[in-house]
């Protein structure tokens, strides 16, 4: 198992940011996929068609996401913690995910930086 921490500079405000990673029309906009996303701590979610799932534990609204990433046969629960800062730029937005399987590590790593923190840049420069 492994950990990974980075932080992402985003023109965007953090309230911004927070609608793109909570409010399932926003997530549609700049994943271009349908999902499946509530702020109710315990509900569960789906991105990217099923090829993200989990449970959401706990939100602070504009500021910070907790959710539980599931991944097949994982006896410790993979945790992402997304904390949401002001900075001159928009906001920095830190993440820590945790408990990531050895074989999956490359490509979570990928796709935190290319799809998922990497789509909602992209989308916040396009508007």
């Amino acid at each position: 198992m492994k950990d990974y921490k980075k932080y992402y500079s985003i023109n965007a405000t953090p309230q911004e940011i927070y609608a793109a990673i909570t409010n399932p029309l926003t997530l549609q906009l700049w994943t271009g996929e349908p999902a499946e996303m509530s702020t109710e701590p315990g509900s569960e979610f789906s991105l990217w068609d099923g090829a993200i799932v989990g449970k959401n534990l706990e939100f602070e609204e504009g500021k910070k996401i907790v959710q539980q990433w599931y991944f097949d046969g994982q006896d410790e629960p993979s945790i992402v913690t997304i904390k949401l800062h002001a900075d001159k730029n928009g906001t920095s937005a830190e993440l820590r995910h945790s408990n990531i399987p050895d074989e999956a590590y490359n490509e979570i790593v990928e796709g935190w930086n290319d799809v998922y923190f990497g789509g909602i840049a992209e989308f916040y420069e396009s508007i």
